[in-house]
């Protein structure tokens, strides 16, 4: 499917082309907010759930958080058993700052196609979804591509308030609540569906992430997700560390790690998970130049967050990576590509109205039978020959 997204392609095989511009930024400083709010703009069918606090939003009630422990609480106890790759901090600075940037929609074209494709996997489920959570939302890239037939009320979250400010309209009653991915402030057994898209490869406790998801999801609901894949930015992976290998004698990780396909379907299943889907996508989009795809990651709010990156590339190391890169894998119209890997989920909480495995040894033939199956039906039209 290639879709035309201002004056980009993106697709299997897509060419983009635009003009670069300068300039110069600085990070602001990190927000300090609340773990959940809920903006007064949103609609709220039942307002005795919820009550104001100080800042001037509306904080969730009890009714959806979790009453067993405070965030502070559960942050203490689950930090010291996750793995801490990523500044979560600075991720937040950067969806933050991309926010801010007066031609932000314009790097939206990456993630409006994942969410169109995760919609697609929503509407493939011939049920409508009552209450449905979308975690690590964005600018509404999933929502935009459903309808209240099909989700009746969302509820969104991300870690970064501009961007939930900067919501896409959707037709679905939605209701904002700023919260960090890693620390889902729901109860149990609340929502019909999940949905995620673009947001889960910066998590540093994936497998944990994936058990929260699979506890505020009501029995036989729905997880629906999309990730970037290992194999993301291998161009910008490799001619990075050639260029600093000449140049510095040695390199630094500059592309953050990604999950791998083949360990997905193991942690959903560790995380409770049934009737696993996972596939994968190869997004391939066409830049002018390496300093262009940087450009559009900044953009994105998806820069390298990982604590041990390396704050500064030196200029003649960037422009012997240019240079690397237009030749390993420019192509003759002087564009270099960028793959992009996305990797798609499916998970099903169990119940009992689930289709279920037969009963180990119930089955009346064998594996070894089954090339006979076939051998009378080939033998009577023998015969008719």
């Amino acid at each position: 499917m290639n879709k035309v997204l201002g004056n980009r392609f993106i697709g299997g095989s897509c060419v983009c082309r635009r003009l670069c511009s300068t300039r110069t930024v600085r990070y602001p400083a990190a927000p300090q907010a609340t773990p959940v709010m809920l903006s007064q703009s949103d609609t709220v069918t039942d307002r005795s759930r919820f009550h104001n606090n100080n800042n001037g939003f509306l904080s969730l009630s009890q009714h959806l958080c979790s009453p067993r422990m405070s965030h502070q609480k559960w942050f203490s106890s689950r930090v010291g058993g996750a793995m801490n790759v990523f500044d979560r901090t600075m991720k937040r600075k950067q969806k933050n700052w991309a926010s801010l940037l007066q031609d932000t929609d314009k790097y939206d074209y990456l993630r409006d196609e994942v969410g169109s494709r995760v919609a697609d996997r929503v509407y493939d489920i011939a049920r409508t979804f009552p209450l449905a959570l979308d975690v690590g939302c964005g600018r509404n890239h999933i929502a935009e591509h459903l309808n209240k037939d099909i989700v009746e009320r969302l509820f969104l979250t991300d870690i970064s308030e501009n961007v939930l400010k900067l919501k896409k309209e959707t037709d679905i009653p939605t209701h904002r609540v700023m919260a960090d991915e890693e620390f889902l402030p729901f109860s149990d057994n609340t929502f019909d569906l999940v949905i995620s898209s673009m947001s889960l490869h910066w998590i540093n406790d994936l497998p944990g992430a994936f058990r929260q998801i699979h506890q505020v999801l009501k029995p036989d609901g729905v997880f629906i997700g999309a990730m970037v894949g290992g194999e993301t930015l291998y161009e910008l992976r490799c001619s990075l560390q050639l260029a600093e290998l000449e140049r510095e004698g040695g390199f630094a990780p500059h592309v953050s790690p990604y999950t791998a396909v083949t360990d997905l379907g193991n942690l959903m299943g560790q995380a409770g998970f049934t009737m696993l889907t996972v596939d994968m996508d190869e997004i391939q989009v066409h830049y002018p130049g390496m300093l262009d795809v940087m450009k559009d990651l900044q953009g994105m709010g998806e820069s390298n967050c990982a604590w041990n990156r390396k704050s500064m590339l030196h200029r003649d190391t960037m422009l012997a990576a240019a240079a690397i890169y237009q030749e390993m894998y420019g192509h003759e119209d002087g564009s270099v590509p960028a793959t992009f890997e996305i990797l798609y989920m499916i998970g099903w909480k169990p119940h009992d109205s689930q289709a279920k495995p037969a009963r180990r040894g119930s089955g009346n033939v064998s594996f070894g039978e089954l090339g006979q199956l076939s051998q009378p039906a080939s033998t009577e039209r023998s015969k008719r020959q």
